[in-house]
């Protein structure tokens, strides 16, 4: 089983690889995936990187997470991909993990996904997170959806799926380890 880290031309960088780092770190199986057809994708910031796999490799009953990197236009191009939008509904319907960052959490909330939940996001974007419950944390955690702010919020979302998965332990042995201090 795997996280998915799912990237669109105009990522924003330390969003989407801070998470695969991290998670790679703790041992946890994370593959960078392409929403299209090329393995090269780059960032908002003009960072080309190689991914592991294109959207139509991924076996989705081998995913247990979808990881939504914002930036712009990527988290646009995201929202955009039909494939992947139908997975994520799937997924929320399922009670399958979902996690976005930045821009992204908008996504889910275009999607009806965030109704009655607590959800963050990026700072003015937040008319986006429609029917949530507006937070202004670190990270928001509300089932199985996890949101986050920013870049400057990355490495708290890295940890956070850490949790998810290993347990708080393992995510403050992590945080250690990289000396993150909140």
């Amino acid at each position: 089983m795997a996280i998915a880290v799912f990237f669109a031309n105009g990522y924003e960088e330390i969003e989407a690889l801070t998470v695969v780092d991290l998670t790679r770190r703790a041992g946890i199986e994370t593959w960078m995936v392409s929403i299209t057809d090329e393995k090269a994708v780059t960032g908002s910031h003009g960072i080309t990187v190689s991914m592991d796999k294109t959207l139509k490799e991924v076996d989705f009953n081998e995913v247990e997470m979808i990881v939504l990197p914002g930036g712009m236009p990527g988290t646009l191009n995201l929202e955009a991909c039909d494939t992947l939008m139908e997975k994520v509904k799937e997924f929320d319907a399922k009670g399958k993990y979902i996690s976005a960052i930045c821009a992204a959490p908008t996504v889910f909330g275009h999607l009806g996904l965030l109704q009655g939940k607590k959800a963050c996001c990026y700072p003015s974007m937040e008319e986006g997170l429609v029917g949530a419950e507006v937070t202004y944390e670190s990270t928001a955690v509300a089932d199985h959806i996890l949101t986050s702010r920013g870049m400057g919020t990355a490495i708290d979302f890295g940890l956070q799926i850490i949790a998810r998965f290993q347990g708080q332990k393992a995510a403050d042995e992590m945080a250690d380890k990289i000396v993150y201090k909140k």
